[in-house]
């Protein structure tokens, strides 16, 4: 199974920037996707930015243009720039990585609170 390990999520007031990242054990090559969600409390978790295998991108449209996805295939790593935070970003992010035929593992999640 995969190992996923999200780290740099924290407290930042309202219109700030974090960076998250998502290491995973496995090699990008095996890998077909990473994608990191969120889980604000009370509600369902929600994707919020994909990495395909192929190189695609999706974003969910409540971050396109303050959100963006990039990955370091050497470090088998995947981060994600959130920039101009909200308040109702505050959520617990976490990484998926999808892998083999319809595998998938997800970390342990990573904390963001934005204050306003």
């Amino acid at each position: 199974q995969v190992q996923v390990v999200e780290s740099g999520g924290g407290l930042v007031q309202s219109g700030g920037s974090l960076r998250l990242s998502c290491a995973a054990s496995a090699s990008i090559s095996s890998i077909n996707a990473m994608g990191w969600y969120r889980q604000a409390p009370g509600k369902q978790r929600e994707l919020v930015a994909l990495f395909g295998k192929g190189g695609s991108r999706k974003y969910a449209d409540f971050v396109k243009g303050r959100f963006t996805i990039s990955r370091d295939n050497a470090k088998n790593t995947v981060f994600l720039q959130m920039s101009s935070l909200k308040p109702e970003d505050t959520a617990v992010y976490y990484c998926k990585v999808l892998y083999g035929i319809e595998s998938f593992s997800w970390g342990q999640g990573t904390q963001v609170i934005v204050s306003s």
